[in-house]
């Protein structure tokens, strides 16, 4: 059987930052963002709010911008590799995260099935967000379920890898899970635990199994 390897992006495949913060830092504005993150990781604002909040920071953000911040991210080693074995041996990664749509779907580049992130107005921004696109961690498991049947693969043979709070729900949704550099509110339930920069380590405690 197919198995469906779910990773999130900010402090997953990104080590000790997010994608917002990496957008911000190339306009300056990265430790406004700092706290925005930190607002959010303690649950003192919401998906939807954070949104908003980044969305106004981001008033002059080019995709000159973003195609810097993705290219200069601290990414962890051997993603592409990862991906590239899970397609070999028939198996799907899809990558799901809060983070702006805009800067996710480039990992479709780098050999992920299917991306999903929050949907944001495209750069540079010329509409409001949207509220009702921003993804929340209920989403996560919604979309797992659904890229479970576009795929064909049992939600038995699904996989995660996250680090925080926004995985939980998605964690307890599948039978196993890998934290990556995780904080608590996911290192006590999670399967297995990574701390490192590599993701083929992290791929390597589930990659014999099924």
């Amino acid at each position: 059987m197919a198995r469906l390897h779910l990773f999130d992006l900010d402090g997953t495949l990104l080590k000790g930052t997010t994608a917002p913060v990496e957008i911000s830092r190339q306009l300056g504005l990265e430790a406004e963002t700092v706290a925005l993150d930190r607002a959010i990781s303690e649950g003192l604002i919401g998906p939807p709010e954070y949104a908003a909040q980044v969305y106004t920071l981001w008033t002059d953000l080019t995709e000159a911008h973003v195609a810097a911040a993705f290219e200069g991210a601290p990414w962890l080693e051997r993603i592409r590799e990862v991906w590239a074995e899970i397609r070999r041996v028939g198996d799907y990664c899809a990558v799901v995260s809060l983070s702006p749509s805009f800067f996710v779907e480039r990992l479709i580049g780098w050999g992920a099935h299917a991306t999903y992130g929050s949907r944001f107005p495209a750069v540079p921004f010329t509409e409001p967000v949207d509220p009702t696109g921003v993804l929340s961690a209920a989403a996560k498991v919604e979309i797992a379920a659904r890229l479970c049947r576009e795929f064909g693969v049992a939600s038995a043979d699904c996989i995660a890898y996250g680090d925080s709070l926004s995985d939980r729900d998605l964690f307890g949704s599948v039978p196993v899970s890998v934290a990556v550099n995780a904080d608590r509110h996911v290192a006590d339930i999670a399967t297995h635990s990574y701390v490192g920069g590599d993701l083929w380590e992290a791929y390597e405690l589930v990659r014999s199994m099924g």
